[in-house]
């Protein structure tokens, strides 16, 4: 089979790299790739929104099958290009993926359908914002409603913040993204990231991972797209993987298909396990980045066959086997992330490190220009190891991390702690 990735993140090389495995696979092709994947995979270049030259390419390659892995397209409806133009994709349809391009419409669903989730509401004017969020006491949650790199979210300590943040998102802080913005309660209890495909009736559990929002360690610092993961995560056993299935991914799913939103892809569920009870901070419609760079490598079923049932309503005959073994994901990341960072600082000795047994390293923001490895991006390199535990991997990931020569670069020195800390 032909196939198409859209994307160029560590998410994507780390799908390239499962995919690239597949017996079914004849050619990979990505759009617009990265040096990593440019190892596994004919990168193209042709951006992610590029729709018109997408859809163009895959007819003229004879595309087979095309991976839609980043939200944007996702959410702006190119899984509906492809398959209008008969070529089947892997996605949510646009009016599927309102369950990360919206998030109003997830707290108003989870208000219908009664799923645990935090105390909101939603806002087209400051004024009212302001004053919802003084009800709600610090620290407070501020939202744009629709998609913003992974930023969309300001935790605001002071009731000067929370002003601060809701005039920074209607006045075009993250473009269109901010146009409404959810104020809602904040929960405290520790994240889990759970993950599962839905072929529109059967869903499938794919398991759980934890994920490092704040760019530094101990959990300080700004909120980033996420600074290393590990899974399977001690926070999210069997019982509670079952609950997350029973109380949150089969009624989400029920309810779309009763509103005429089939959903046919990845979900991906945002939970906070509180004193309570395990509650929604948001719904995803793709793999999550960086958990996907820890799911890939404990995957041992083949990820195109898996990813054509899901498109093909066939998950009912899938069982999915996984490796008993231990992922962790270390993010290095560019000096100055999430912020201002500079572009186009060299990275050295990437072979030495990913020869570290149980070590695989998948790119995100780099770029090969005249034989040298650059740093284009914010987030750049996932530095990825398996384990027979927690410890094992963190172990194995820092000392490849300490092998790569990158002065322009930093990471959490502290990627699994919680686990650690059980």
């Amino acid at each position: 089979m032909k196939v198409l990735l859209i994307g160029s993140g560590g998410r994507e090389h780390a799908l390239a790299w499962a995919l690239s495995a597949s017996p079914l696979l004849t050619t990979l092709y990505c759009a617009p790739g990265n040096a990593g994947i440019a190892q596994v995979a004919e990168c193209v270049p042709i951006a992610a929104m590029d729709f018109d030259r997408l859809v163009g390419f895959a007819k003229e390659k004879k595309i087979d099958f095309v991976v839609i892995a980043p939200d944007n397209p996702l959410v702006g409806g190119l899984w509906d290009r492809f398959e209008a133009e008969g070529i089947r994709a892997s996605g949510p349809s646009g009016k599927g993926a309102i369950l990360e391009g919206s998030k109003g419409f997830v707290k108003d669903l989870c208000r219908e359908v009664g799923i645990p989730t935090a105390a909101y509401q939603r806002f087209r004017d400051a004024a009212s914002a302001k004053a919802f969020a003084d009800t709600l006491g610090l620290p407070v949650v501020i939202k744009a409603d629709g998609l913003a790199l992974g930023k969309g979210v300001i935790i605001a300590e002071t009731k000067a913040d929370a002003a601060k943040a809701i005039d920074f998102m209607f006045e075009g802080g993250f473009g269109e993204s901010g146009s409404e913005v959810v104020v809602e309660e904040f929960m405290q209890g520790e994240e889990a990231s759970f993950f599962a495909l839905s072929d529109g009736e059967t869903v499938l559990p794919l398991g759980g991972a934890q994920d490092h929002k704040r760019a530094f360690d101990g959990d300080k610092g700004p909120n980033t797209g996420g600074m290393g993961a590990y899974s399977p995560a001690p926070v999210l056993p069997p019982s509670l993987q079952q609950v997350a299935m029973d109380k949150f991914i089969n009624p989400t799913v029920a309810a779309m298909a009763e509103r005429g939103r089939s959903y046919q892809g990845v979900l991906y569920l945002g939970l906070m396990i509180t004193k309570d009870g395990p509650k929604l901070v948001e719904y995803n419609c793709r793999f999550g980045d960086p958990e996907c760079q820890v799911l890939m490598p404990r995957l041992k079923s083949d990820l195109l066959t898996t990813l054509i049932a899901m498109r093909d309503g066939q998950l009912h005959n899938l069982d999915l086997r996984w490796s008993d073994e231990t992922a962790l994901t270390v993010v290095m990341a560019s000096k100055g992330y999430p912020g201002a960072y500079e572009k186009g600082t060299e990275i050295r000795n990437l072979d030495a490190a990913a020869a570290v047994e149980g070590v695989q390293i998948f790119h995100a923001g780099t770029e090969r220009r005249d034989g040298r490895l650059l740093a284009v991006g914010g987030r750049v390199l996932n530095v990825t190891a398996l384990g027979k535990d927690v410890a094992e991997a963190q172990a194995r990931a820092y000392k490849a991390v300490d092998l790569i020569n990158w002065p322009g670069g930093f990471c959490r020195r502290d990627i699994g702690w919680r686990a650690l800390s059980r």
